[in-house]
């Protein structure tokens, strides 16, 4: 029989579980606060509310259009892939790669004009 301390433990890692499972669904799911008028036809899956643009981004860069990238490989990936942090490092390079090759594009870790509509066609 498990102790009170053991049990309250095991309820909330089962319970913190539960939420992590469930936060890329709500937060993809939500239509972006600041989104352009441009996005009235577009689904609430293909913009993340960060960027809207399509402007080349890769390794080293950072800010919104990375914040975009992280969200929409998040909600490809079907989890939480990556931080949202706006830090293009090796680990968004790596899931980008990972992307580019799922979809047939050219695998360069680079997000320019092709992987961003690939990324938004989602």
């Amino acid at each position: 029989m498990l102790s009170r301390q053991r049990t309250s433990v095991a309820a909330a890692t089962a319970l913190a579980g539960l939420l992590l499972a469930a936060a890329p669904t709500v937060a993809h799911s939500a239509t972006p606060t600041s989104a352009p008028a441009s996005t009235a036809t577009q689904s609430a899956f293909d913009y993340c509310g960060y960027y809207d643009g399509s402007q080349t981004t890769q390794r080293g860069d950072y800010g919104d259009r990375v914040r975009e990238i992280q969200c929409l490989i998040n909600y490809w990936a079907g989890g939480d892939a990556l931080d949202v942090d706006g830090h293009f490092g090796p680990r968004t390079e790596g899931w980008v790669m990972h992307f580019q090759d799922a979809y047939g594009l050219t695998v360069d870790g680079i997000v320019g004009r092709q992987a961003w509509g690939a990324l938004r066609a989602l």
